[in-house]
């Protein structure tokens, strides 16, 4: 229900930006997150946008350089992403949390999510 695009390798300093089609009708009540995972690393959050009001939770590491945005008429979740660094090569997830706000305690939770794209990997060199 959900299938990332977008992702490839991109220098360091460079942007990218992911897109996530979700196919599932609960798209604009969802909260909708993007998680990465680096090779022998725990997947993390990255970001998340919430179903209603749209705001926004980053992580620290990249608060001021990615963007998270959703089209809900369209059906679709973003991330851009700039200023990107060596240790985000990682593979890039997005999630659903129907019929769930996000909320600044737990938007980073992965067992909070129900629905989970393939991912796409993005490669920074």
């Amino acid at each position: 229900q959900l299938v990332e695009s977008g992702g490839g390798s991109v220098q360091a300093g460079g942007s990218l930006r992911l897109s996530c089609a979700a196919s599932t009708g609960t798209f604009r009540s969802a909260c909708m997150g993007w998680f990465r995972q680096a090779p022998g690393k725990e997947r993390e959050g990255v970001a998340a946008i919430s179903p209603g009001s749209g705001t926004a939770f980053y992580a620290d590491s990249v608060q001021g350089r990615f963007t998270i945005s959703r089209d809900n008429a369209k059906k679709m979740l973003y991330l851009e992403m700039n200023s990107l660094k060596l240790e985000e090569t990682a593979m890039y997830y997005c999630a659903a949390r129907p019929m769930g706000a996000c909320y600044l305690d737990n938007w980073h939770r992965t067992v909070t999510y129900k629905y989970w794209g393939p991912g796409t990997q993005v490669t920074v060199s």
